[in-house]
């Protein structure tokens, strides 16, 4: 239940309290002086909710991109680990240590890159991460040391070069996302429909009964800022806010490298 009332109050805010009473005041006033007028339902489907359901269909396939490259960079850090393990003839040395304590700051400079949006805390991070990048590759190099192949340092360098581009592509999921102008004019709309609506909201006064007047604009309203929230929620997948977001943790990963 409390999951339901979580989620519940995630999407229903502040903003939809504000458009709410501003949508009541404005058709409240049309209705008493006589202003009213019948604009066409479609232009809700048109003009605004069929732009959101875009927004929404399209943060969610970023969502669901970012969750696969995001596993494709803990597969392949599991393998370097693996093979740091399992690989060298020689055991006696402490790569698979250093591999797993270079990995979890990594996954951890990842989710405080991810979930902040001081542009000077992202590049600070970005660095440091590429860093670990290359203490991960000097690593591997060391491996001949310990009587493994060329040939196989070449395939964990694949494993490396994979954990990059995985990187890479969450960085600009989380850089890039639904084209601002989009975004804009979806607000826009969102925001000034239920209360532009006045006059159409009080020329149904009549098809409703006593105390049922004012049903239409709360419902429009609250349909039309929650959907702008859910895509909201989704469009930011890794600030760990929304329901549907993407958990960054590095006890996931470490877990597996005993």
């Amino acid at each position: 239940m409390k999951k339901v009332l979580r989620s519940f109050f995630l999407i229903i805010n502040y903003k939809t309290i504000i458009v709410t009473t501003l949508s009541v005041i404005s058709t409240y006033g049309c209705y008493h002086a006589g202003l009213t007028a019948k604009f066409p339902d479609m232009l809700v489907g048109v003009a605004i909710v069929f732009p959101v359901v875009f927004s929404i269909g399209s943060a969610y396939n970023r969502r669901e991109t970012a969750l696969q490259r995001f596993s494709d960079f803990k597969g392949h850090a599991l393998a370097i680990y693996y093979a740091m393990r399992d690989w060298p003839v020689d055991k006696q040395h402490d790569l698979p240590q250093r591999v797993k304590v270079v990995v979890e700051t990594m996954v951890i400079l990842m989710r405080t890159m991810f979930t902040t949006k001081q542009a000077r805390a992202i590049a600070g991070n970005e660095k440091k991460i590429f860093q670990y990048f290359s203490q991960l590759s000097a690593m591997i190099i060391e491996l001949r040391n310990y009587g493994v192949q060329s040939g196989e340092i070449s395939r964990i360098n694949q494993y490396l070069s994979k954990m990059i581009i995985a990187y890479d592509n969450l960085r600009i999921i989380y850089a890039y996302r639904t084209p601002v102008t989009l975004r804009a004019y979806s607000k826009v709309f969102i925001y000034i429909f239920p209360i532009i609506y006045g006059p159409y909201f009080a020329s149904t006064f009549n098809d409703f009964s006593a105390d049922l007047e004012y049903v239409m604009p709360v419902l429009y309203s609250f349909i039309l800022v929650s959907l702008d929230n859910i895509q909201d929620h989704l469009e930011h997948p890794f600030d760990e806010i929304g329901e549907d977001d993407i958990h960054i943790d590095e006890k996931e990963l470490t877990m597996h490298m005993e």
